[in-house]
């Protein structure tokens, strides 16, 4: 860590389209896909599955666009969601945004260690000869696991270190890795489809819960895999331009939401819905197995392994770079403004880092799953997302933008469509995560604010003297 390089500038050190939009696919298909078709047959029916999907496609579309419109209205501000909070709603608002999704990106990461070591003790906790079987991984929360896990979380923190370009194009290489076997399972479960198994409980009966429950129970599910939609926009101060920005988001989220919808209603079709409820996770790996053999499920775990690794290391350039950049802004103690030689934001990488350790520890105590700290990442992310779009409508109702005249008018149309549809997604994602999730993120939130309160202290002190 270096006090000489605060606030150095990167240059010659962009990242361009191709990266961007790896990253933004990346962070999204980690490890959530591959339990998906078990998490979603847990709690609903194929027909609230497509209801499920149309509402979220629809919304996670419109936030996307957001993320476009917003690049190309207001250029000029870099940072993402930290950046547009701050600027539409106040320095508060802006700091309780970049701490929601702070706290979202290292809870993902930390919860990305424990599937990615829950998955390799499918390799590991096998039964001996007396069908003994000796837990070494277990869910990811043992000793061994969260030894493991820290080697793997200070290995990223030092290829991190080495320099935000570099580590998106090893995320690019991961991203193309993962995908062809995803892409595998698809065409293999189209050959397998089966409509009648499909729609044999098609309402989804057997779970004796409402039509509109069900989809609401897939809410946060649905957001959990399109968390990352963000990723271009927090390191838009690194790309090329800003138009890549927009276009690497829109690109990230269609890929995404057409292999997350194959991927659900296609298992549908496979095996009646109570027994992929009962699969054990990552499920997509139970499900190939059954269509081609034990490969299957090898096959799956080392994808899932790779794809957790990309979307890890994605997480991880999330989590370091909105802490930097709200220091700037006096949200953030000042130290975190901190940059080393490669032009990493390092001290807030350490920060990062840090606080993923101490909560591994706290996962070798308390003993949570994957599951867990999916929901917790999930209603994290919730008002960050709002606000996206509350600021779109902004924007675009008070003609506050930062582009040519000719193009005014005809963006700002689109603009307040979009701007309205995405808040009001975001509105809906509030309601469906229910009372409890909620008052958890309060607690949440709470710590955040004595560490606003003493960082605008020192930063207006810094003016006064």
């Amino acid at each position: 860590m270096s006090g000489k390089a605060d606030g150095r500038e990167i240059n010659g050190r962009k990242i361009g389209l191709i990266s961007l939009s790896a990253l933004v696919f990346s962070s999204m298909v980690g490890a959530g896909i591959f339990s998906l078709p078990q998490n979603m047959a847990a709690v609903s029916g194929a027909q609230a599955l497509i209801i499920g999907w149309i509402i979220t496609g629809v919304g996670i579309i419109f936030l996307g666009l957001s993320f476009f419109m917003l690049a190309r209205l207001r250029p000029d501000l870099t940072g993402g969601i930290y950046t547009y909070a701050r600027t539409g709603f106040g320095n508060l608002i802006g700091f309780l945004s970049a701490w929601g999704y702070w706290l979202c990106a290292t809870i993902g990461v930390v919860s990305y260690l424990v599937v990615m070591f829950a998955a390799l003790s499918m390799f590991t906790d096998t039964p001996d000869a007396n069908g003994t079987v000796r837990i070494i991984f277990g869910n990811g929360n043992t000793i061994y696991a969260i030894i493991g896990e820290s080697i793997v979380l200070w290995s990223v923190h030092w290829l991190v270190s080495r320099g935000i370009k570099e580590a998106a194009s090893i995320n690019l290489v991961a991203t193309l890795a993962k995908t062809l076997p995803i892409l595998f399972f698809i065409g293999v479960a189209v050959f397998y489809f089966q409509p009648a198994v499909f729609v044999a409980d098609f309402k989804g009966a057997s779970l004796d819960v409402s039509l509109w429950d069900q989809v609401r129970n897939t809410m946060l599910i649905t957001l959990w895999v399109f968390t990352g939609i963000e990723g271009a926009s927090v390191l838009s101060a690194r790309a090329k331009n800003m138009r890549a920005v927009g276009y690497a988001t829109l690109i990230g989220v269609v890929l995404a939401l057409v292999i997350y919808m194959a991927i659900t209603l296609l298992a549908f079709g496979l095996i009646p819905r109570e027994q992929i409820a009962g699969l054990t996770n990552p499920s997509m790996a139970g499900l190939l197995s059954m269509m081609i053999g034990p490969f299957g499920k090898v096959l799956i775990v080392l994808c899932l392994i790779v794809s957790v690794s990309a979307s890890y290391l994605s997480w991880v350039l999330f989590s370091a770079e909105v802490p930097h950049i709200g220091a700037k802004h006096g949200a953030f103690p000042k130290i975190l403004t901190r940059v080393n030689k490669n032009g990493t934001p390092i001290a807030s990488l350490w920060l990062t880092s840090a606080t993923v350790q101490f909560c591994l520890i706290l996962v070798l105590f308390t003993e949570q799953t994957y599951e867990t700290l999916l929901m917790i990442a999930s209603v994290m992310v919730l008002l960050p997302y709002l606000f996206v779009g509350l600021f779109l409508c902004k924007v675009s109702f008070f003609n506050d933008v930062n582009i040519a005249v000719g193009e005014k008018n005809k963006s700002l149309i689109w603009a307040k469509i979009i701007g309205t549809c995405a808040s009001i997604y975001g509105i809906w994602l509030v309601y469906a995560a229910g009372t409890e999730l909620l008052l958890m993120s309060i607690y949440l939130y709470i710590p955040g604010l004595f560490i606003y309160a003493y960082s605008r202290y020192k930063y207006k002190s810094k003016y006064k003297k």
